[in-house]
Order: structure tokens, then sequence, then C-alpha cells
């Protein structure tokens, strides 16, 4: 019988022998009777995969995360399943069985696994993971042929398009190849990578093959639009002409029980809503579908575009097309370029036509072009390769799918031409809400990024919330990169900055246009803001603007900053008390406070501050006792404080239990969390911590708020009995987090650099 048929007593003992497969069946059947399964998904991953995964403590799921890191393994052929009795049954299939549970898969390498997801025994785990995956992540990729990236484009295609991928990440690629780069951030953004690598109208996919005929019913429904309402339009202008291009026209009445009943109509009737797939065509108009509407109209609603971008003048269909190149010959094309068509265009559209372009807008687009054939980050994706330009496509009239709403790049170098591919493509995806571009070499390029950001924010249904923006070299000083962000990007709530060394030929920066820092920033939504500077100046009356304009501000956080005078700090804490009264956390990295005491008590005291950082500030590097006592009565009497991280402050062990007295009998502190990492922090002097804390615990009765405590990279080997003692009594009071830290090893690597 199947498991799900067998009585709670009988399935209690049964579960522990049965496979993979079987206890996944059986995991309805145990809820039901009230059993758990975590043990035993625990205990196959300790036999299985004999690792212990990364945040251990966090995983809320056992059977998800072991099915999904088991797909994983078998895909990229690391797991053999005829080596575990519990992971072989002919009557399943390890890769169908287990798609299902994938959320976050990675491809990486040559993407052999491309291969196998696109092979035709594999369609029913490519619909699974359309409809589970979420994360989609590229790692060391490498070159390769042309199959594979046929694959690719099917793959991309099915699970972004036409799937539920929202989040594309590609890490650690030192020398990308530029073809494969530019097919998956085109294909994230939305478009079809046509050409001779996979046409349009030769794609397998079940969807597109319905939407072509229906592109064709479309385009006969417009003709007969035309030739009823040509007559009535005066050329630039719109004038209602039929009830049919009124509906085309503004998406709402032809989605209507009103408008006509055509192709083109019903068309416009699933168009997806959820990235406003029909609004960027335009820039005016946007198609919403009814709620409920099915998740598998994505390339059907395509068949709108047509109608609702120009009904006065027909147009042939987009998909499947190429234009010739007017400066090259047909001949010219390879199969790699062929993956440029619909990025890279010699078109030359003026800055202008992008929707809301300002003077300061194809100003800055100059800026950023090294070329005088025109912007090349306009509303095509111009990019100049070795050769010349190649490619023809406009992204205007490129097919427009589904695109992702996180995009993220760590560790891949970009060329000028990628800069510019992606600022065009950026300039347009309303639908990217999160982006993190990390150790890119954008250098002055980044010029095309700041366009392309700010004629991104000019677009209706804009979403972009966080950026995240880091490098190696600064070639714009941090707060006027800031400023510009905010400039271009009012409605953004996170903004990182982050650059480890200042360029030593800054001067005056190409990069950036010099009239930013001037321009007046606009109130903006900022609620987080983080800034690693490379050892620049702070210099307060810069950031005051930034500050300013930042009123709803909840979060700051300042690294590796130089204070170049006494009273800097002072300012900087009069001003976050001026221009952001609803700050809760406040961090600093890197800083040197040890000669700051009076401005720390003064950050200790404020009564909205919930979390404060000092890491490795220096703070306790000449501090007496006096000092240490302040610090310890002003948290005592602060009851809005709720976090303190002090880690990387020499604070010893003596000081650490002087620390045990923020949560005496007198206290009216609310700190439940307390962070000593890095403190060169004995056993002993942790033992002795642990008793006074003991100690206060009893004389408030057991009542006590305080539940995390942080350890990492102390000096507790060096006595490991008593260092155990220690965390077993703290584990009885509060959470304790820590880690097996070599310290005599890490004081080797130490010496070994100086």
């Amino acid at each position: 019988p199947s498991p799900a048929a067998l009585p709670g007593h009988l399935l209690r003992g049964l579960l522990p022998l049965l496979n993979v497969f079987y206890l996944e069946r059986a995991e309805g059947a145990a809820q039901r009777a009230g059993l758990s399964t975590q043990p035993i998904w625990r205990k196959l991953w300790d036999d299985v995969m004999k690792t212990r995964p990364p945040n251990s403590e966090n995983v809320t799921c056992w059977r998800k995360k072991f099915l999904e890191t088991f797909f994983s393994n078998v895909l990229h052929g690391v797991l053999d399943v005829s080596s575990d009795w519990r992971l072989n049954d002919h009557h399943f299939s390890p890769l169908l069985h287990s798609s299902q549970h994938v959320t976050q898969l990675t491809l990486c390498n040559m993407l052999q696994a491309v291969t196998e997801l696109t092979a035709e025994h594999n369609q029913k785990v490519l619909e699974n993971l359309a409809g589970s995956l979420r994360t989609l992540k590229f790692q060391h990729l490498l070159s390769t042929d042309q199959s594979v990236r046929r694959s690719l484009v099917l793959l991309l295609h099915r699970l972004i398009h036409h799937g539920s991928v929202s989040h594309v990440s590609m890490y650690s690629w030192p020398v990308p190849d530029t073809v494969l780069l530019i097919l998956i951030l085109s294909m994230s953004a939305g478009y079809w990578c046509s050409g001779k690598v996979l046409p349009y109208r030769s794609s397998p996919c079940g969807f597109c093959r319905e939407d072509s005929a229906q592109q064709q019913e479309s385009t006969r429904a417009q003709t007969e639009l035309e030739c009823c309402g040509g007559k009535e339009r005066s050329h630039g202008k719109e004038q209602p002409a039929s009830p049919g291009a009124q509906g085309a026209q503004g998406g709402l009445p032809g989605c209507g029980a009103d408008a006509p009943h055509s192709p083109a109509i019903s068309a416009q009737r699933s168009c997806p809503s959820s990235n406003a797939l029909c609004a960027e065509g335009s820039g005016k108009v946007s198609c919403n579908p009814p709620a409920g509407s099915s998740p598998h109209c994505l390339s059907e609603g395509l068949s709108c575009h047509p109608v609702l971008r120009k009904p006065r003048r027909r147009q042939k269909p987009a998909v499947g097309r190429r234009r010739r190149c007017p400066r090259r010959s047909r001949a010219m094309y390879d199969d790699q370029e062929d993956l440029y068509d619909f990025v890279f265009t010699v078109a030359r559209e003026k800055t202008s036509e992008l929707h809301g372009n300002s003077v300061t807008e194809r100003e800055s687009a100059d800026n950023c072009s090294s070329s005088s054939t025109g912007s090349p980050c306009s509303s095509t994706a111009g990019c100049k390769k070795k050769g010349g330009s190649t490619g023809t496509f406009s992204l205007k009239t490129a097919q427009r799918f589904r695109s992702v709403s996180t995009l993220e790049l760590f560790s891949i170098p970009l060329t000028e031409d990628a800069c510019r591919t992606l600022s065009n493509l950026l300039s347009s995806w309303v639908s990217l809400e999160n982006l993190v571009l990390s150790y890119n070499g954008l250098g002055a390029n980044i010029a095309c990024l700041l366009w392309a950001l700010r004629a991104l924010s000019r677009r209706p249904g804009c979403r972009l919330r966080v950026l995240r923006l880091s490098d190696v070299f600064c070639h714009v000083p941090c707060v006027e990169l800031v400023r510009c962000v905010l400039s271009a990007l009012p409605q953004l709530h996170t903004l990182s900055v982050s650059f480890d060394l200042k360029n030593q030929a800054e001067g005056n920066s190409p990069g950036v246009n010099s009239s930013c820092s001037e321009t007046e920033i606009p109130e903006s939504c900022l609620e987080q803001l983080e800034i690693r500077f490379p050892r620049e100046p702070l210099h307060t009356a810069l950031l005051l603007p930034v500050l300013k304009a930042s009123r709803g501000l909840q979060q700051l956080s300042l690294d590796s900053a130089a204070l170049p005078c006494p009273q800097e700090l002072e300012h900087l804490l009069q001003a976050l008390k001026e221009c952001n009264p609803n700050l809760k956390k406040l961090s600093f990295h890197d800083v040197n406070l040890a000669d700051h005491q009076k401005e720390v008590l003064f950050l200790l005291q404020d009564p909205i501050l919930q979390e404060i950082t000092f890491s490795f500030c220096r703070l306790f590097e000449s501090c007496t006792m006096e000092f240490l006592s302040e610090i310890i009565n002003t948290v005592k009497r602060n009851s809005s404080l709720k976090s303190l991280k002090l880690p990387g402050n020499r604070l010893g062990n003596h000081r650490l239990v002087a620390l045990a007295d923020i949560f005496s009998e007198d206290s009216s502190s609310s700190l439940f969390q307390l962070d000593v990492s890095s403190n060169c922090i004995k056993p002993d002097g942790l033992l002795e911590f642990t008793k006074k804390l003991e100690g206060h615990i009893q004389q408030r009765g057991g009542h006590i708020k305080f539940t995390h405590l942080r350890l990492f990279q102390n000096w507790l080997d060096q006595d490991l009995e008593t260092a155990q003692e220690a965390l077993r009594r703290l584990r009885a009071v509060c959470n304790v987090v820590n880690d097996t830290w070599d310290s005599s090893q890490a004081f080797a690597d130490y010496i070994s650099v100086m």
C-alpha cells in the first residue's frame, strides 16, 4: 500500500525506512498524523552530502534543502544515485522528482547542465522548473559553442520569459565572453535573442507557436483598424477613430466588454502586467489584464504591441526579422555576431527620442559616448566592436517578454561596449527592483550608468528601489557619486556605494558631469544609505544636502572614512539630529574614534537610535576605566537601544567583565544583542563574565531581555575546557554565536604580512 494510506502508528516506524522518493510522497500523510520528517531529511543530508551547509542554523525545511541540493548535484554529475539505496529507485527519475522543489539553481563552467535541461527527455523537468525556480545563478563561466548558446536561449526563454525566475546573478567571470554576457543580460531584460542562432519563429516553445498564429490574426485586425480609422487621424496626432482603436490606445476600453471581439483585442486582454511589458514599448501605454489571468500568456500578450503602439501605421511583425545594416554587407555576419543583432544598432536615433529626455540627459549621454555617430546610450543598444558597429535590431522593435526584477553582477569586468549595452538595457528595464554591480571595473564608464538610471527613473512604472555599487578604484568622490545617484533616482529606498582605493589619477574625473554635485537633490525616499570611503576625508558639508533630502533615512553606515578635524564628527552628529529624526541604525566601521569619547557618549544616549555599531574603531585603545564606566551607565539608562555591536575594539577580558553591569538590577536597558567579536577575549575572561551575568539575572528574578551574544574570532582556543564551560553556562542564559577560530594561526598570518 501507499505510505499515505497507512495509519499514524505504522507510518512512524516506516518513515525512516523509505527512500527519498517515497519519503517525499509520504510528507502529507506524516503532517496529517502529526509526525515530522525533518530529522530524517537532516540525517539524509549528513549521510549523503557529508557537508555542513552554510548557515545551517537558519535552515527551516531540511526536506526542501536536501531535494534542492540533490537536484543540483545530480544535474552536474557530482552525485551518483547508485551509491545509496535511498537515492535509487527505477520507478522515479531523480531530476523530475526533485525539480518541483528547486527555487535556486546555479549553472557553471561550460554550461553542460543547460544542454541536459533542454533535452527532449527532460521537457517535464523544465516545465517544473519554470513554475518553481526563482533565482538563477551563473558562476565561473567559460566560452561555449553554438549549440550550447542555442540551448541557453531556450532555457532562459522558458525560465524567465515564460517562467517564474525573478533573480539573475553572475559571479566570478574574470574574462567574460562578451557574446554570452550580452545574451544573458538581454534575455534577463526580457528581449528575445533573434538571429541565425535561434530565430523567434523557429522556437520550439509552445507558447510562442500559439503566439505566431495570433500575431498573423493581429496583423490582419490591425489592417482593418487602419482602413477604418486612418482617414480620421492626422499625422502626429492621435484622434479617436473607432472603439477598437480607442481600446488599443488606452488599454482600459479595449479590455472591457464593449470592445470589438477581435484577436487583437483578445491578445490585449492576456497581456502580462507583472512587468508592464506593453508600457515599455511605447513609454505611454500600459496593458493590465484582469485579475486571475493565466500566467502562461506572456508571449501571447505581445501580439498587442502593434495595436497599442501605432494604429495609424501598418507594421510587419518584428519577430524573426532582421533589418539589413546600412554600413555592413550581410556577408559580414557570422554566428557570434547574430547574438548582438537585437541589442546593437547603428541607427542614429537621437537621445531626445527617449521618454522624458532633457538637455542634461543629452549632455550626460554625450559624455559617455566615445564616438561621433550619436550617443550610444539612446533608446537603441548601440555598441561598437573592433571591426565597427554590428547589428541592426532596435530595442524599440525587438520582441519583449517578461523580465527579472533583480540583477547582480559580481567580479565581472565590463568593457566600455558592455557598459554601454547594459546601460541601454537598464534605461527601459522598468521591472527591475534591485541592481547590484560589484567589482566590474566601471571606471569612467559610470557616466553611462548614471545616464541610464536617470532615463529609467523617468519611465512610468519604474520600480528600482535598491542600488548597490562597489569597485576597487573610485573615479569619483564617494559623496559626489551619492549625490548624482540620488539626483537621478530619488525614489531609491536603499543605496550602497563602496570603493577600496582612491584613483591615483583622479583629478577632475571625466566620468561624471561636474554640475551633478551642484544640482539640488530632490526630496528622496531613501531609507538606507551605506558609504564605504577609500580613505577619503568625511566632509559633513558635502554630505549635508544628501541628509537634508533624505528626511526618512532610517539606516546610515559609514565605512573607512577619515575625520579631517576633531570637530567633524560633532558636525555630522548634529546634522543627523536635525535632518534625520527617524534614524534607527547607525554604523561606523574602521573609523578612528579613539579621541572622540564625547561624541560616542552622545550617540549612546540618543533616545531614537535602536542599533549602534562601532566596528574596528579603536574605541578602547586608550580607554580609561572612567570612560568605560560612563559607557556602561549611559547604556543602562537608555531604554531605546536594542543592539550594541563592538567588534574589533580591543576590549579584552577585564572590560568584557565590566560590561556585564549593563544588565544589573538597577538597569533600565532594553539591550537584547551584544557583539564582542574580535576583541582578544580569553576563556577565563568569558567565564568570569558569565558568572557575573548569572548573578545579575538572579538578582532580577530571572527576567532579562538579553538574548544574543556574538563571540566570533576570540582567543577561546587557548583553554578549551574553560571555554566549553563558559559557553555551556552562557547558552542557558542566551543564544551564543561563535566559531572554531585558530588564534595562533591568525596571529602567524598577521605577522607574515607585516
